[in-house]
């Protein structure tokens, strides 16, 4: 069976990896989750225990989590090396160094200001300083990230990667809580310009937005969540 990629709307991570899929240019599915509705409902437990998304349901149906184990799934399927490299090679040690980060303190920087987002019942003293938290978090993992790229048009040179994808699906949280402005970091905005003219996070981006786009052809239809979770929940 082709594989299903659970995504989470709005503005979920997963936004990348459905972007990846299409640089990947093999055959998959996609199950779109209303992340402030339905993934919150008990059923969702049975595909992911800890009510998140991305969620990805392989080939021989098992449901696989967590971001990261997902790109490392797609990686080593990537026999054309086209969102990847030789495990052995210095890029594929530069593209995991930067996927971890990204993974890791960079996505979890912007935790605070989702937790101010979303409090209800609001609190406003604790809201607001959730906000300056946040706000410095996600400034300073910028600085870091922004030290840590090259000078190509994409974090890993000239062809999106496992890292783009990575990062697409986060980054435009800069803009959603109003943190800063991206021209802040030079390289970063070059990068993002860059992404953001890419047919495969347009894709992706128009899948989000419940749009029914022109894709590569490697995406063969949409499977509601209630049919995932009845064939595949635990």
């Amino acid at each position: 069976m082709d594989p299903i990629l659970l995504y989470g709307f709005p503005s979920g991570s997963s936004m990348g990896l459905i972007a990846a899929l299409e640089w990947l240019g093999q055959p998959y599915r996609l199950c779109r989750v209303d992340m402030l509705g339905e993934m919150r409902r008990p059923p969702y437990t049975r595909i992911n225990a800890r009510v998140e998304t991305p969620v990805l349901i392989t080939a021989d149906g098992r449901p696989l989590t967590e971001t990261m184990a997902i790109a490392a799934h797609l990686e080593a399927r990537d026999a054309g090396r086209r969102i990847s490299f030789d495990p052995r090679s210095e890029e594929a040690d530069l593209m995991h160094q930067l996927m971890a980060f990204l993974n890791s303190g960079f996505t979890g920087a912007f935790g605070p200001l989702w937790a101010a987002m979303e409090m209800d019942p609001p609190d406003p003293d604790y809201q607001a300083a959730l906000r300056r938290l946040g706000r410095d978090a996600v400034i300073e993992r910028h600085d870091r990230l922004e030290e840590m790229v090259g000078d190509g048009p994409l974090l890993m040179g000239v062809r999106p990667s496992l890292a783009d994808a990575l990062l697409v699906g986060v980054a435009r949280w800069l803009e959603l809580h109003e943190v800063a402005d991206i021209a802040r970091w030079p390289k970063l905005k070059t990068i993002r310009q860059r992404l953001g003219e890419d047919p495969a996070v347009r894709y992706a981006q128009a899948v989000e937005d419940a749009e029914a786009p022109a894709g590569t052809g490697a995406c063969r239809g949409t499977v509601p969540l209630d049919e995932v979770i009845g064939r595949f929940g635990r």
